[in-house]
């Protein structure tokens, strides 16, 4: 059954927890200020749609669903995302592939949109309408589809965020949502089928991969110290590798990250004995 929600949040931990339909497996604020976000939520019938709207700078470990791609693309003027290290152009999409972890890190004021939809669908639809071979790789792919293309998928997604926090009860209309989920897969194989894809390469997948062991292992470790030494000697790397892609993934030190991270749990675990360990 269609259905949207429509969230505005003054605290990190609700946003947070809203986001985790979103697939986020934690969220670290990291601008200051005051804490404000928006958040629409849409559900079709095979399509979700989410559309952000971000005041302050943030990192989200993000893990998506195996069975679904996101595509995911930056609205308005704000700042540009990063996604695994690799910062958003204007006018580009971003696929995130089933099953796969990574950092999505913003640096300011920041919009954007996401559809979710699965993988069945989407190459379903592909090779219908590419009378061909269609398919997405399993890595992050940056696209760069014509912008005729990424303006109508902008513009649907923009209306259907409006139809929600405005008049939510037209999406509830099993052939009105049917109807725009037709028009948004259409022009996504029409954005992933006539634009360029920037893959990366191996190189690039395995520094991906030690970012999200190197979150991992401070999630089993969440308000104890941990020194650089230990977490290189534990992630098999070299330290100047790893804050080199902190920087990169992050924004920031791998001890900043630490930091912050032990900080924020400091802060909302409300276990007195976890906030007291998390400084010693």
């Amino acid at each position: 059954m269609p259905d949207s929600i429509t969230s505005v949040f003054s605290e990190p931990e609700d946003f947070e927890a809203a986001l985790r339909r979103e697939g986020c497996r934690g969220l670290l604020i990291t601008g200051h200020g005051h804490f404000r976000a928006r958040l629409i939520q849409i559900v079709l019938q095979r399509l979700r749609l989410t559309a952000g709207d971000e005041q302050l700078s943030r990192i989200a470990f993000i893990a998506v669903p195996v069975g679904i791609v996101v595509i995911s693309f930056p609205v308005g003027n704000g700042a540009l995302p990063v996604y695994g290290g690799r910062r958003m152009h204007v006018g580009e999409i971003m696929t995130l592939s089933a099953g796969e972890h990574l950092h999505a890190r913003t640096d300011g004021v920041c919009r954007w949109g996401a559809v979710w939809i699965p993988v069945e669908v989407l190459f379903e639809y592909g090779r219908a309408l590419t009378g061909g071979s269609f398919g997405v790789l399993p890595v992050t792919q940056r696209w760069r589809p014509s912008r005729a293309a990424g303006r109508r998928l902008r513009s649907l997604h923009a209306a259907a965020a409006r139809m929600a926090a405005l008049r939510p009860q037209l999406l509830a209309d099993v052939e009105a949502a049917h109807g725009l989920e037709q028009q948004l897969i259409h022009v996504i194989i029409e954005c992933l089928s006539g634009g360029s894809a920037d893959t990366g390469d191996a190189m690039a997948r395995r520094h991906q991969d030690i970012m999200v062991r190197f979150e991992r292992l401070l999630q089993t470790q969440p308000v104890r110290q941990m020194r650089m030494n230990e977490i290189c000697a534990a992630l098999r790397v070299s330290a100047p590798l790893l804050r080199r892609l902190c920087i990169e993934h992050l924004g920031m030190t791998p001890t900043g990250y630490h930091r912050l991270r032990r900080l924020s749990q400091a802060r909302y675990d409300p276990n007195p004995n976890a906030v007291q360990a998390g400084f010693s």
